[in-house]
């Protein structure tokens, strides 16, 4: 009996490994993928989207990759770290021919903050079949894998924008989850922003109840000088102190750091929503509450 549930354990595991896996696929992946190869006239071919800047995309991407810089993710970056609002969205994802059902792949220079964010934009809005590309468009350009300067010809769709409020916090979500014992935040920005050595807002400190778990923590540094995530058996352990059943906020300075943390809860099976506006938002708004560090009044 005892072999019996040492087989359907490891067997759950498997499980559970080949689930947490799907959000990402590698470049070595991608570049014998069908549905990659036969883009032009193939219904179900791949959408690629490049997250670096015009500029960036146009001096070289990933063959048949659109472009959706990150910035166009925010609505407003000087002011805040609010999502894009969903007229605009709407416009964007029509010209770039983009549908809720596509297979779409995110990519951006290395540091997967970037395609994290745009990633987490697409959930909010309704997309079903978003991953992360886990290597680099460095790691494609040394690879001598297809490259282009010249944008694919776009068809516009016919998107119309639907929010996903699961996945999107806000301040008032933020406000109930400190008082609810199966909520749980999570602080995505380095340990001194955390501790309230630093802020980029006017108060110093942190979110009651939140946990520090920095983005970069989801992050290896590869020898390209490029980042990656880090696998699964290792994100596993970094998060393991959470309890899956409790439903995870995240938050960072603007919503873009934390956005990594949230595709890699994801990935592992968490009830997970980032909270656009973040610290920017909270540490400004004086009525709210906050964990001070000691030499701050």
């Amino acid at each position: 009996m005892k072999s019996i549930y040492k087989i359907i354990i490891l067997l759950l595991g498997i499980y559970s490994s080949m689930q947490a896996a799907n959000l990402r696929i590698s470049a070595d992946e991608l570049i014998n993928n069908i549905n990659y190869i036969k883009t032009k006239n193939n219904i179900n071919a791949i959408v690629l989207i490049d997250t670096r800047t015009e500029y960036l995309y146009n001096q070289g991407h990933i063959k048949n990759a659109l472009n959706f810089p990150i910035l166009q993710t925010f609505e407003n970056l000087t002011q805040n770290g609010k999502i894009v609002n969903p007229v605009k969205f709407a416009e964007m994802a029509r010209n770039l021919g983009l549908k809720v059902d596509a297979e779409i792949i995110i990519y951006d220079g290395g540091s997967f903050f970037d395609s994290s964010r745009l990633f987490w934009t697409l959930e909010v809005y309704g997309f079903k079949n978003v991953k992360l590309l886990s290597n680099s468009y460095t790691y494609w350009e040394n690879k001598h894998y297809p490259i282009a300067t010249v944008a694919r010809k776009i068809i516009k769709s016919d998107y119309i924008s639907t929010i996903d409020n699961t996945k999107l916090a806000t301040k008032f979500a933020t406000q109930i989850a400190i008082k609810n014992p199966i909520q749980v935040i999570v602080d995505a920005r380095g340990e001194k922003g955390y501790k309230g050595e630093v802020s980029t807002a006017l108060r110093f400190g942190h979110i009651p109840k939140a946990i520090n778990l920095p983005a970069q923590h989801n992050i290896k540094e590869l020898k390209d000088g490029t980042s990656s995530l880090h696998d699964i058996s290792k994100l596993k352990e970094i998060y393991s102190d959470i309890d899956k059943s409790k439903k995870v906020i995240i938050y960072c300075e603007v919503g873009k750091l934390s956005s990594t943390n949230y595709f890699v809860m994801r990935e592992l099976g968490f009830n997970v929503a980032n909270y656009d506006s973040s610290w920017k938002e909270w540490g400004n708004e004086f009525y709210l509450p906050i964990v001070k560090p000691q030499n701050k009044k």
